[in-house]
């Protein structure tokens, strides 16, 4: 599932998450403190977006390859990061057909799995091409945020939700995917992964001078989760 905000807005989406609250000072901080040192490691970024995570990876001396349903999102990050990384355009709901099994210490997913109606095929994805041992990190929604809790409403439904976000300066339609804790952790357990770590993140002390309304929200009602598994 892919909107106009990562293709037709690509380039004003790159400089809106550079620094931004929600993605630069609260859910990329979050994700890193999960992922720890990737020095002398293989990492695969999956929903690579601009690459503003391949980069910090290359920087702190990974050998990284990212992924990204959005050309225009490959473009940037070919941009950003030239030879420095492997980087192309691939639909994961088709799984990772390119990447050969047991050659990845780590796989990093940053707010990316929302887009997906079923996880397991990706999952099972993932598993293959980590190596024994190896670590999964992603981050995704929290479904207390998107759901209504009315009696048309069922939380352990898997349901499709449209909303109009502002992250680019101006509202942008965004479709994805709510989904209970249950169906998440079930996932995992489906395709053979170890719950290592859970989190509901902090938000960085910065946001308190740059966005101080932001930070005391996040501070109290989180809104994204974060997932460390590890590969059988």
């Amino acid at each position: 599932m892919m909107g106009e905000m990562y293709t037709k807005h690509a380039d004003k989406y790159a400089e809106a998450i550079e620094n931004n609250a929600y993605n630069a000072l609260y859910e990329r901080p979050s994700t890193l403190a999960l992922v720890g040192d990737v020095n002398n490691k293989r990492v695969l970024d999956l929903g690579c977006g601009p690459g503003v995570y391949a980069e910090h990876f290359v920087k702190q001396g990974a050998t990284v390859t990212a992924i990204d349903l959005s050309e225009e999102m490959v473009e940037l990050t070919q941009r950003r990061l030239g030879d420095a990384v492997t980087c192309y355009s691939q639909d994961l709901t088709e799984g990772l057909p390119k990447e050969s099994s047991d050659q990845y210490d780590i796989v990093v997913c940053p707010l990316m799995i929302h887009y997906l109606e079923d996880l397991v095929p990706l999952f099972t994805e993932v598993q293959r091409v980590l190596k024994t041992g190896g670590t999964f990190v992603f981050s995704t929604h929290h479904p207390i945020i998107d759901f209504e809790d009315d009696a048309f409403n069922n939380y352990f439904d898997v349901e499709r939700i449209t909303e109009h976000w502002d992250t680019v300066g101006e509202p942008v339609e965004v479709s994805f995917f709510r989904r209970s804790l249950t169906n998440l952790f079930d996932s995992l357990s489906e395709t053979g992964f170890i719950l290592d770590k859970f989190s509901e993140g902090k938000p960085a002390p910065e946001m308190q001078a740059v966005a101080p309304e932001t930070f005391e929200r996040l501070s109290r009602r989180p809104n994204f989760i974060f997932i460390r598994a590890q590969a059988k």
